[in-house]
């Protein structure tokens, strides 16, 4: 999800694939890879923790891993569907340029059906084995990533990421929904925190490959917008997702140790959005923006924001 190919932008063949010789490994480890496990990694980060929390406590473990297999499959279904909407522009991006449909390693139409499965799939999934509401929110986070954002929004405007990010909040109440078979305050103040944390964990990445986006005529924030914009919206943003990840506690849904963590994250996550601020102002670019110093950090914060969540139950 970071890395930046250094292959050529829009090249279509390797060497395997030019001559029709698609060895079975290389098969397999193409069609995981329309998935994108590194992305749903995440996903599941902010799922299981969320479980916890509705069950205050140990949630029954079996129920844990049905739960992320249907998540899986789901949102690997939905990467799949993006990957086959977007290969004319993931050919022409450095960081895309290794992806199955753009080397050839998997066709479209394998693609397609593959996608395809893996929705109807997921869908019965947590019907049978979850309970129906968690089945429903499954398929209309995979609809609305598809439709959404990938064919409404992504080519069209520089909100794309923020709204097409309610994709990406959905695990947070399908977790809920799978421990409970149904929804809370709690499920969704955890969605608000994904959700204004979105953009300011992508939008220092669009920063770094802009002109990947550029190329591809794609109207991420950075491409549109100078860096000061981005910058203050950066900073907007994270203060949103900062206070809203506060209100757990006031509302009754955790104890001490969920603030004490969210409040630390936070004050830690401020002082780099600030720090990327003035370092935009200042009008320097290149390296010594120090972008990415953002989007790593943003993962670390979900990572230990959530599991404070799924701790917090054992010391009320």
């Amino acid at each position: 999800m970071t890395a930046v190919e250094s292959r050529p932008a829009g090249v279509l063949e390797t060497s395997e694939t030019s001559s029709g010789h698609r060895p079975l490994g290389a098969r397999v480890k193409a069609f995981v890879a329309l998935t994108k496990p590194r992305v749903i990694e995440l996903l599941l980060m902010t799922t299981v923790p969320v479980m916890f929390l509705a069950a205050q406590g140990v949630p029954d473990l079996w129920l844990v891993v049905k739960t992320c297999v249907g998540g899986y499959l789901s949102a690997g279904g939905a990467a799949a569907f993006n990957m086959y909407l977007d290969r004319d522009i993931d050919a022409l991006m450095d960081r895309t340029a290794q992806r199955p449909l753009v080397t050839g390693m998997v066709s479209p139409a394998e693609c397609l059906v593959f996608a395809s499965a893996l929705a109807v799939g997921s869908t019965a999934w947590f019907w049978a084995l979850v309970n129906p509401l968690s089945a429903m929110l499954s398929l209309g986070a995979l609809v609305f990533y598809v439709v959404v954002y990938t064919m409404l929004l992504k080519r069209r405007t520089s909100q794309n990421i923020v709204w097409g990010g309610i994709a990406g909040c959905m695990p947070v109440l399908i977790g809920w929904s799978s421990v409970t078979n149904e929804l809370s305050w709690a499920a969704v103040i955890l969605f608000l925190v994904i959700f204004f944390w979105t953009p300011p964990h992508y939008w220092p990445l669009s920063m770094k490959v802009k002109e990947d986006y550029e190329r591809a005529s794609v109207p991420m924030l950075p491409v549109i917008a100078g860096n000061k914009v981005v910058a203050r919206q950066i900073v907007l943003y994270s203060w949103a997702m900062v206070g809203v990840s506060l209100l757990l506690w006031p509302l009754g849904y955790t104890g001490w140790f969920y603030p004490v963590v969210a409040a630390l994250l936070g004050g830690f996550w401020l002082k780099e959005a600030h720090a990327l601020q003035a370092r935009a102002r200042a009008g320097i670019t290149g390296a010594k923006l120090k972008e990415m110093r953002l989007f790593h950090w943003s993962i670390t914060y979900v990572s230990l924001l959530f599991v404070a969540v799924a701790v917090d139950p054992f010391l009320r």
